[in-house]
């Protein structure tokens, strides 16, 4: 019979590290769509594909484009740290757990 409390605290506990688990990561994804949003948005579009006017004006390829998709993560990292043709540098204004952030939803709006 003791077994039962102890089940019953071992799952309440794991409950709360899944809880606090989402939580984190929706705040995450909030931070990373907000940095999209304000550095990325203007050029690459809300979606990723590029259609803005300054986005066609540059020829920013989509997300999904393959040549893109096919772009490991360091290079995603070194192309907003360190920026590439047009696209200036966020390493500065930028912290690596941001850029490695942003590399994330960039790969999420690739979907």
């Amino acid at each position: 019979m003791q077994k039962d409390p102890i089940l019953k605290v071992i799952v309440g506990i794991c409950a709360l590290a899944v809880a606090v688990m989402f939580c984190t990561s929706a705040k995450a994804d909030e931070k990373s769509t907000a940095l999209y949003k304000q550095k990325c948005a203007a050029c690459h579009g809300v979606d990723g594909k590029g259609e803005t006017a300054t986005g066609k004006a540059m020829k920013v390829r989509s997300f999904a484009d393959p040549e893109v998709a096919k772009m490991s993560d360091e290079d995603l990292s070194s192309a907003i740290e360190k920026g590439k043709g047009k696209m200036p540098a966020y390493g500065k204004s930028l912290k690596p757990d941001e850029i490695k952030a942003m590399v994330a939803y960039v790969r999420s709006l690739a979907k």
